[in-house]
């Protein structure tokens, strides 16, 4: 039996500013969301169209933090991660699911690009965020002491 990958990258824009809070447990995590652009031949037409496609990001630990204070809407970034599917059932008892990336690396743009100031031209930064709780773990158990900087 051969063993399961989950690996996923992405390079796209922010749809929106990063949203950024503090569990309870003192963890950093910041939401992000972000459009990559595809082409696709359309049927009718037989012409070539953008089609975007919007993923949902999660951050955790200082990358967080720098994710909050470093992007801004409409910033380029490059992430790469795991793809985690959240279940639940809504008050009226249907089942629901959404797909969403837990990033493990993310790579910023450099100051200038991404809001601050053009005269410093810094190269693209990466940065490792710590992993985060398994699946099912309280969120508050992902913590910043594994950041491995």
């Amino acid at each position: 039996m051969s063993k399961a990958t989950n690996i996923v990258a992405i390079s796209g824009n922010l749809t929106r500013d990063p949203e950024l809070r503090v569990t309870s447990g003192g963890s950093s995590v910041c939401q992000l969301s972000v459009a990559v652009n595809g082409r696709e031949k359309d049927r009718q037409t037989g012409e070539w169209c953008d089609r975007p496609d919007y993923f949902d990001c999660t951050v955790f630990g200082a990358t967080a933090e720098n994710a909050a204070s470093w992007l801004h809407k409409g910033s380029h970034v490059e992430i790469s991660g795991r793809l985690r599917q959240d279940r639940w059932e809504t008050d009226s008892g249907q089942n629901r699911s959404a797909v969403k990336i837990i990033a493990g690396e993310i790579v910023f743009p450099p100051k200038s690009q991404s809001g601050g100031d053009a005269d410093n031209q810094q190269p693209a930064q990466t940065q490792q965020t710590a992993q985060p709780a398994p699946v099912g773990a309280a969120a508050s158990d992902a913590g910043d002491d594994d950041i491995p900087f």
